[in-house]
């Protein structure tokens, strides 16, 4: 019988792996790739590496990526600066993983013009009821992007409350007229109609957790004009919850805030300044209204681009593009209103 003593290995084909362009994952087969694509929501809104260029979920998952890419603890750092020290040959390496934000109520004010304006709301929440367990708001603030008050007053409850000094409600405001006054600086004088439209001139409306103060205000406001910092995507922990205000204002803005009562001024001055960090935000977003289209927007009745053929064609890149994000990039509020 001959054996084959031949030493040399069987030549075997080298295996393709299909890459994605945002988060580098890779895939065996194309088809893996396109379903990741089609649910990652990836784009040029994401935060991104800028030493690899990779897109994260949220700043947390990208400091997270940088320690693990520079094997030393990065901290939440409210300038958004990262130093490194790499070693005593290469020296300190700088990397800027979110524009500074430093409030400049002029230059900020002569910006009003030609786009949306967003004013910042939050209410003081007190315990109602037999056991004190529902939430009941005795206080409200609104301010512009100035930080100036808009309408600040106490609110007449509707039922009793059992752990609020009552002397401070004296004077309170009854609710209706709270929310006349709060829907009147909101609606800035559009109809209902236009605002639950298209938004006409209505103003944007800041806050955390926001959703929760107009359910106790009794306001509904559509969820196309609300920008909220508890639901933000790239504010959020790397699982997607939710951080507290304090916890961002500290983080992202680099000072402390809830330390003695709480003040709703306080709040939404916090809540306003990080609306406005991240709108400062410049990506680089691509002429093309599929990619700065939120995945879950309604598009018209036209079929999502995974709907159509060959989509195995594509290279990484081309699927990359016609990628949507998972959320409207605040980003895009600084366009000029037409």
């Amino acid at each position: 019988m001959d054996i084959d003593t031949d030493p040399s290995p069987t030549p075997t084909a080298t295996s393709t792996r299909h890459k994605c362009s945002a988060c580098f994952k890779q895939y065996k087969k194309k088809e893996h790739l396109i379903e990741h694509m089609k649910v990652s929501c990836h784009s040029a809104h994401q935060p991104k590496c800028g030493v690899c260029q990779k897109h994260c979920k949220s700043f947390e998952s990208l400091r997270e990526h940088l320690t693990e890419l520079f094997g030393t603890v990065i901290g939440p750092l409210a300038k958004g600066i990262v130093q490194v020290s790499l070693s005593p040959e290469a020296g300190t390496v700088t990397l800027s993983y979110i524009k500074p934000y430093t409030h400049n109520p002029v230059q900020e004010g002569i910006m009003h013009g030609g786009r949306r304006e967003a004013v910042a709301l939050d209410c003081e929440m007190v315990g109602g009821g037999s056991d004190g367990s529902l939430d009941i708001c005795v206080r409200v603030c609104l301010i512009d992007e100035d930080e100036n008050v808009i309408f600040h007053s106490y609110v007449e409850p509707l039922i009793p409350i059992t752990d609020y000094i009552t002397e401070h409600l004296r004077d309170a405001m009854p609710l209706k007229e709270v929310q006349k006054k709060i829907l009147t600086s909101l609606y800035n004088g559009q109809s209902i109609g236009i605002v639950r439209l298209n938004g006409g001139n209505a103003r944007l409306l800041v806050g955390h957790s926001v959703n929760h103060d107009l359910d106790c205000l009794r306001v509904y406001y559509p969820d196309h004009l609300i920008r909220d910092t508890a639901k933000y995507s790239p504010l959020m922990k790397t699982n997607l919850v939710s951080h507290s205000l304090k916890y961002l204002t500290n983080t992202y803005l680099g000072y402390e805030i809830q330390t003695r009562a709480h003040d709703p001024y306080e709040d939404c001055v916090s809540a306003m300044r990080l609306y406005m960090r991240m709108r400062a935000q410049v990506h680089d977003i691509r002429v093309s209204r599929i990619s700065d289209r939120p995945a879950n927007s309604s598009s018209n009745g036209e079929l999502s681009p995974w709907d159509m053929k060959g989509l195995d064609k594509l290279t990484p890149d081309e699927l990359f593009e016609m990628s949507r994000p998972g959320y409207k990039c605040w980003c895009l509020d600084s366009i000029t209103l037409l």
